[in-house]
């Protein structure tokens, strides 16, 4: 739990100093992730695990420790967060198979 914690701490704190360079861009980051989490027709829970995925997907591990963090605050349960995971995964294996199968079999035909 400190090891997350820490890396998201981090990364607020390298934030907070970019923003001393560009302060609107920071303040427009903010802003606008502001409004893409904000409740829609997808409430905030289900933003959050969706985040969460695709920062499993990219490797972005300050990402995954922050959306893991938002989705509990917004309620998600524990199995929620793990099913979240086995769908990243999925998604993951399903790239590589799909581009496998497509570009690889192309380049050897």
């Amino acid at each position: 739990m400190t090891l997350m914690n820490d890396k998201v701490h981090a990364y607020k704190d390298q934030i907070s100093q970019m923003e001393n360079y560009l302060p609107s861009v920071v303040q427009s980051y903010h802003q606008f992730t502001g409004e893409c989490f904000q409740a829609g027709q997808l409430d905030e829970k289900t933003k959050q695990l969706i985040a969460l995925g695709i920062g499993l997907f990219a490797n972005n591990e300050v990402c995954t420790f922050y959306h893991v963090q938002e989705a509990r605050s917004k309620g998600a349960s524990d199995q929620e967060i793990m099913e979240t995971v086995a769908v990243a995964a999925a998604v993951g294996g399903g790239h590589a198979l799909s581009q496998g199968v497509t570009r690889v079999q192309k380049v050897l035909s």
